[in-house]
Formats: C-alpha cells, sequence, structure tokens
C-alpha cells in the first residue's frame, strides 16, 4: 500500500512539473509576440460577421462567401503546409482550413506557434471538405488573446465537481452540457418575462438591504451600514415591499431577484438563490393556481417544445391538468391520520410519537400536522400538485378560510417531490395582521430564529388600504433544474456559494480592504494569524470509571473518506455522510454538526469513525456508526471539532 502511495504521489508530482513546463513555454511565446510587437492585448475589437451555428444553418446563402468569425482554439491539426484548426463561440464548434498558401508564409508559422486555448479570429469562404464538413477555408487568421493557462485534456473535460462550480469559465469552455444548461435558463427567464408582460403585469425593484427581513421563515444575512452607522439585514423574500405597490395602486406586479438566506448548503439550497414574487390585486388563491398552471406550460413549450418533461429519468406532465389536495387529505392518503379528527395538542403531540415525527415543545397542533405532511407525503408528489390550505400557524401573512379559521387560503405547487413555489389569498387586515406579528415575537423570544418580526411601516401601508390580493412566490432556480435535468442546483447557478480555498488569505484580504491605507497585506497576513485562547475553554471531567481492555477493544475505529455529505432534509442538525471505509462497500453515517460544519467542506476530508456499532434509526435513514468529534464549552455554549485526519492516511486503516 506504501508502495503504490509513493508511486501515485511521483506521478502527480510529475504532471505538475510538466505543466509548470508547460505554463513557461506560453509565457515565452507571449514574450517573444510582444517584442516583435505583435502583442496581442493591445488589440481592442474584431469585426465577427458571423457565429459557427450561423454558418452551419444558412450554408445554403454562405457557400462561397467572406465570413469572419472569432472564437478560442479546440484544436489544431498541423500537417506541412496546410492545417486545420477547430474554434468554438457562444453558438458552437467550427473547423477551419489553413493553408500556407492561403495566408502567407510569416502567418503561418505564427498559427503553427498557437496553443489550445488561444483566442483567434479566421476571416475566409464557406465551403464543405472532402468528408462532408462545413467549415471555413482561412485567408487570415489572427491572435486576439493568449492563453497562459492549461485547458483540461478534452476528451475528460472538467469532471472535478468542486472544480466545475469553482472556476465555472473553465466549466463553459469544456462542457457542452453545461453551456447548454444556462442558456436554457436564460431562456426560461426571458420566457417567464414574456407570459407576465403579456398578461400585464408590470415588473419592479424593490430594496435588498432592509431593516426588517420579513415575509418568510428563514435567518437573514446582516450587515453593517457604515455611512448610517445602522445595522441592515439582505432580504429574505420580496413579499413586503411588492403588498405596499399592490397598496399603492399597482395592481398587477412582480420581480425576480436575488435572496438572501443564512442557512445551510445542499442538492436544493444556496444562500442566494433567485426568487419570483408577483401580486395582483382582487384575486385570491385561486387565480394563482390557474396562473401557475399556465405559466409552467407556457414557459415548457416555448423552452423545450413539450409540455412533457424528464427528470431524473421520471416523465412529468405539464399538460394535464394539476392534482388538487388539501393538507389534511395528502396527511390522511399518505400517513393514515385523519386530522379532522385531532382535536387537542395533547392528541396532535401523541400522534407525533406514535409515528416517530419529530416535534420541539414550542409546536402547535397546526405545526405538528405540517411535519406529518414533510414527513409522510412531500416524497409521494411527483406529478404537478396543488397542496392546499395550511394550518394558520405556519402561516403569519395568509387570509383565514372563513368556513374554518383554523386554516388559511394557501397553497404550495409540488412536483419531483419538492415544493417549486407558494401562494396565499394575502391577508389585508391590519388588526389580524399586528396579531399575527406578536404571535411570531413570542416564537422569536422562544428560540426560533426564523420567525418574522413586527414591520410597522408594512402595517402603516396595511391600515391605508389594500384591496382583496393574490400573491405567490416562485422558486427560479428549482424550476431551472426540473426543466434542465439539472441534479443540483449548482448545476444551474453560474457562481455557487463556495467555501474559500485559501481562508487565511481570504481573512488576509478583508483585514487589508478595512484597514489603513498605509496598511500592507504583510502585515494584514500577520495580524489575522489565527492564535488560540483556551482560558475560557470547559472540557468534560476525565472518567473516573475504568473500562475494561477487552471491550475497548471491540471498538473498530477506522479512517473514513467523506464521498458526499448533504443535509438531511427536515433536519437543521443532521449531516449524511456517505463515506468509504476500505471494505468497497459504501458507509452512511449520520451525524448532529451542521450547526458548526456545511456539507461541502467535509467532502473529501478523512475522518474517524466507529463502524461496528448496530445501525439507528434517525430520520428515518439507518446510520452506521459514529463520526469522532472533540466537544467542549465556550461560555455555556458547546463548540465542536470534528477530528480530521491527514489525507496521507487510507481509507479503511485501524487507528489503535
Amino acid at each position: 500500500m506504501r508502495g503504490e502511495r509513493v508511486v501515485a504521489e511521483q506521478q502527480n508530482k510529475a504532471q505538475e512539473q510538466d505543466i509548470n513546463q508547460l505554463r513557461k513555454v506560453r509565457r515565452e511565446k507571449l514574450a517573444d509576440l510582444q517584442a516583435n510587437g505583435k502583442d496581442p492585448y493591445v488589440i481592442t475589437k474584431y469585426d465577427v460577421t458571423a457565429h459557427a451555428q450561423e454558418v452551419k444553418d444558412r450554408y445554403a446563402e454562405l457557400e462561397g462567401k467572406m465570413v469572419s468569425v472569432a472564437g478560442r482554439v479546440m484544436q489544431k491539426r498541423v500537417m506541412g503546409k496546410a492545417s486545420f484548426c477547430n474554434i468554438l463561440d457562444q453558438s458552437g464548434n467550427i473547423q477551419s482550413y489553413v493553408a500556407r498558401d492561403s495566408i502567407g508564409e510569416e502567418a503561418y508559422k505564427d498559427f503553427k506557434k498557437l496553443d489550445i486555448g488561444d483566442i483567434v479570429g479566421i476571416e475566409g469562404e464557406v465551403f464543405t471538405t472532402k468528408t462532408g464538413e462545413i467549415s471555413i477555408h482561412a485567408s487570415a487568421v489572427k491572435l486576439l488573446s493568449k492563453s497562459l493557462q492549461i485547458l483540461p485534456e478534452k476528451y475528460h473535460g472538467l469532471t472535478n465537481t468542486d472544480m466545475r462550480y469553482r472556476q465555472r469559465y473553465v466549466d463553459l469552455i469544456m462542457n457542452m452540457d453545461a453551456r447548454d444548461t444556462f442558456i436554457k435558463r436564460s431562456k426560461i427567464l426571458s420566457s417567464i418575462r414574456r407570459y407576465l408582460d403579456n398578461e400585464g403585469f408590470m415588473e419592479v425593484e424593490t430594496p435588498m438591504l432592509v431593516q426588517n427581513a420579513g415575509g418568510a421563515a428563514a435567518r437573514p444575512f446582516e450587515t453593517h451600514f457604515n455611512a448610517l452607522n445602522e445595522d441592515l439585514k439582505l432580504r429574505i423574500s420580496l413579499e413586503l415591499y411588492l403588498k405596499r405597490l399592490i397598496v399603492g395602486g399597482l395592481e398587477k406586479v412582480y420581480e425576480i431577484g436575488r435572496v438572501f438566506r443564512n442557512e445551510g448548503l445542499d442538492t436544493r439550497h444556496n444562500p442566494e438563490f433567485t426568487l419570483m414574487e408577483l401580486y395582483q390585486a382582487y384575486t385570491d388563491y385561486n387565480g394563482m393556481m390557474d396562473l401557475t398552471e399556465n405559466l409552467y406550460r407556457y414557459v415548457a413549450q416555448d423552452v423545450l417544445g413539450t409540455t412533457t418533461i424528464t427528470y431524473n429519468g421520471v416523465e412529468m406532465d405539464l399538460g394535464k391538468p394539476f392534482e388538487r389536495i388539501t393538507m389534511v387529505d395528502a396527511v390522511k392518503k399518505y400517513a393514515g391520520v385523519d386530522w379532522n379528527e385531532v382535536t387537542t395538542l395533547k392528541q396532535a403531540r401523541e400522534l407525533a410519537k406514535e409515528h416517530h415525527v419529530e416535534f420541539e415543545e414550542r409546536h402547535k397542533k397546526g405545526d405538528i400536522l405540517a411535519l406529518f405532511f414533510e414527513e409522510f407525503a412531500e416524497e409521494h408528489l411527483i406529478q404537478p400538485t396543488f397542496v392546499t390550505d395550511h394550518p394558520i400557524e405556519i402561516s403569519p401573512l395568509t387570509k383565514k378560510k372563513p368556513e374554518n379559521p383554523e386554516y388559511v387560503e394557501r397553497f404550495e405547487f409540488f412536483m419531483n417531490g419538492w415544493e417549486m413555489a407558494n401562494a396565499y389569498s394575502e391577508l389585508n387586515d391590519p388588526i389580524d395582521q399586528r396579531e399575527r406579528f406578536k404571535a411570531q415575537e413570542e416564537l422569536l423570544a422562544q428560540g426560533d430564529d426564523e420567525a418574522n418580526t413586527t414591520d410597522e411601516d408594512f402595517l402603516n401601508a396595511l391600515e391605508i388600504g389594500m384591496p382583496p390580493t393574490g400573491g405567490i412566490g416562485f422558486g427560479i432556480d428549482r424550476m431551472c433544474m426540473l426543466l434542465t435535468d439539472s441534479a443540483a442546483i449548482r448545476d444551474v447557478l453560474l457562481f455557487p456559494t463556495m467555501k474559500s480555498m485559501g481562508a487565511a488569505k481570504n481573512e488576509a484580504n478583508n483585514a487589508a480592504q478595512s484597514a489603513p491605507v498605509e496598511k500592507t497585506v504583510e502585515k494584514a497576513i500577520a495580524e489575522v494569524k489565527e492564535t488560540y485562547d483556551f482560558s475560557n475553554v470547559e472540557v468534560e471531567p476525565l472518567f473516573k470509571d475504568m473500562v475494561d481492555f477487552d471491550t475497548f477493544s471491540k471498538s473498530d475505529f477506522r479512517a473514513v473518506k467523506v464521498k458526499e455529505c448533504e443535509a438531511v432534509p427536515k433536519s437543521k442538525k443532521l449531516l449524511k455522510f456517505v463515506l468509504d471505509d476500505g471494505s468497497g462497500v459504501d458507509r452512511v453515517i449520520l451525524s448532529g454538526i451542521h450547526d458548526y460544519y456545511e456539507p461541502e467542506f467535509l467532502v473529501g476530508k478523512t475522518l474517524l469513525a466507529i463502524t461496528n456499532l448496530p445501525p439507528r434509526k434517525m430520520m428515518g435513514i439507518d446510520s452506521c456508526g459514529m463520526i469522532i468529534s472533540a466537544t467542549h464549552l465556550v461560555e455555556g455554549r458547546e463548540g465542536l471539532n470534528v477530528l480530521i485526519l491527514d489525507d496521507k492516511i487510507p481509507a479503511g486503516a485501524k487507528l489503535y
């Protein structure tokens, strides 16, 4: 094993040396160009008359005519006096035939020195090669920008998922599927706007920096505005400002914009994401259902050319009428519990315990109904489904149902088991709204950091008078995931949130930016050098009871490599690890450390685990072992550090 590791390390070192040499050669080529008055970086423009796909689509009319295209060199085959190169522009690839006699001897020498990744402009005549490929017979080739880095090898592309997200610019060059996804995303947004504009809606913009981050159950990001010496928050929703516009007499408004929630990262969540909210006066949540159904159908047909979509191999039909079911009926259907027969909080808690649904002391009867729905019903809602009539406890901004005030006129739209949209008959009673805010403040005091706070200006707007209104919020990123068959939200975000690769460097940069001008980066780095003060740290007393050696030795401590890590749905604390324990079979362990670590940070790390514990069910998932962490107290609050081992330790190594 040690010999294999040494060989692998030597190969990696040799490969890095080869890449460094290639980079050095490219810089020498650039220096030579600049010394000979051919610096590509001084060029400010190039006249592009056609794109690659346009040449192919319009070949009948462009054959024999001159065009000029520009793009990145992706392939080059030099064959004496004539060569071929393939360039990539926004629309795709096109081949060019480059002959010495056509572009001149000096220019041909320069062409032969081009590297993969260089950006060039090619002017020439459109023709078809003997093999039938539409190409451009170059009469001039111009280097527009020199690539000093090495692109990934063509046939394997950029396959490292983490690097694809961090270096999206390389991903877009190497992976045509990624490029197609983001082109479709742009078309989806354009299609949404087209539909709403045609329906008479007006697009507006509202503040991102707010004093009161309301309109959703989420924890906000906080910041400080120096000029006003005031703490502000990044918005978590668009709702409260858009309703102010309804009060102002704008009867149909919508906004598509970024919102920010200080929560976890997983395949469906990113701390900043794109939300669309719209509000329409003189309608209710039934009107919002009709709008949602028509909008989804329109966008799918417009962008994909069909109303039947396939996600992860499962077909979903947007062409049929969407199913409508109340939350109470959904729980009855999938959990076998009739909530109409639950009359007290005590009954609700007993049912929760009986069905292993975890709840908190502050949860009321309606909260527990929602937990039942999440636990038993959500995963079954694959086809487009409206789940209606939610309990009032989880809907502080929604009108009560006149015939049953324990429930509100609200729906959530589900596809693929995911919540895709959330809509209300909006609450426009300012007295009722104040009482709801008061209830939210009480939850906040009980430790619910996602509860709303009272927004006095919004209440003032309601007192001015808001007409009956229907409102809805759409998760645009999830919509894009479904319509592009993308497995994770990061696949539809050009630049998803990632943990910094150089934390110390990042801290130094931050310190340098906030420091007085005369401070140097070196001083800033010295100032942020991490030190540890254990004077206020408490640790548990050592055990006094002895454990016999035979018992202890039966605990199988192993080094494990983290293959995957994600937040467990419906749990704020649990992370689900998929681990390589050296056995060849993936091991799943759940650990309650989400308060201390984001999943992405732990992927690829080498941890320590006990691997011979009996499986323990947590949130319906078998956890087969225990991740080892160190805990301590700081000023009465628990601190925790996962034990991260040296990556040189192989998976399955036994610890003694």
